[in-house]
């Protein structure tokens, strides 16, 4: 139901369930998590692109999975508190292991992105959207909370009032609404053509670089003092290294660089 593909260095990451829009059974999640993890340590890789197959990103949880958590609930409570090395638990890895890919990961968003679909979105560096695409923060709609990592992903991206309107009313809004709001990277009636566009373009920077630019923004994005410090040890590594060096080369030469 995920399939990975790497061409050229560029990972294509499919939710393949088509018949039912893409919807996140319970075993979709764990085998999201673990595509994360096995991209995360793949020498040369340079960006990721996740989509969905048949027209439609993810309409969401799955709806016989939801219907299976009332016959497990104790368990799926207990699974709310156990939780990976990055304080992570099951149902936020999916979304949230991709924060520690240190690629790009490009969202190619279609059709429907809904709930957990929204989430996984979200959870992604760039978000492409084709202008109709129907999207929701939908979890009020089943008298929940979302709860795949959006306190990570949401207030990098908007203010929090419209952040509670969005988790609290459930409403369905389209993806030129979306980008108004400052959800979506870039619109295209392409998005899969354009993200792809994004990834090679991205593959010809530094991938220390790249590396350096992701974890300044995850770690430090909007902090304090500690940021600060976070911006010097970061360019403090990239100063002088054989990739940053090629980089200026190539720029002055005119040139495509060659990194190692």
């Amino acid at each position: 139901m995920i399939e990975t593909t790497i061409t050229d260095d560029i990972a294509q990451v499919t939710l393949a369930r088509p018949e039912k829009k893409n919807a996140l059974a319970f075993e979709m999640f764990d085998a999201l998590t673990k595509a994360a993890r096995d991209l995360a340590n793949t020498d040369g890789l340079r960006a990721v692109v996740i989509s969905g197959q048949g027209g439609a990103f993810c309409a969401g949880l799955d709806l016989g999975t939801m219907q299976s958590m009332a016959t497990k609930m104790d368990e799926v409570k207990a699974s709310l508190t156990e939780v990976d090395a990055t304080g992570a638990n099951r149902f936020q890895s999916p979304v949230t292991a991709w924060a520690h890919v240190p690629v790009p990961v490009i969202a190619a968003v279609d059709g429907v992105c809904l709930g957990a679909g929204m989430q996984l979105a979200l959870g992604c560096d760039f978000r492409v959207v084709h202008p109709d695409t129907q999207m929701s923060v939908m979890e009020a709609k089943w008298g929940l909370v979302p709860d795949m990592g959006i306190t990570q992903s949401l207030p990098k991206l908007m203010r929090a009032d419209q952040a509670k309107l969005l988790i609290m009313s459930a409403r369905t809004f389209s993806g030129s609404e979306a980008a108004g709001m400052g959800l979506v990277t870039e619109l295209s009636d392409t998005p899969m053509d354009a993200a792809m566009a994004i990834a090679h373009d991205l593959a010809t920077r530094s991938p220390q670089s790249l590396a350096g630019g992701k974890a300044l923004v995850e770690r430090a994005w909007g902090g304090g003092p500690d940021a600060l410090a976070l911006e010097a040890a970061l360019q403090r590594d990239l100063i002088g290294s054989p990739n940053q060096i090629e980089s200026v080369m190539a720029n002055m030469q005119k040139r495509a660089p060659k990194f190692g």
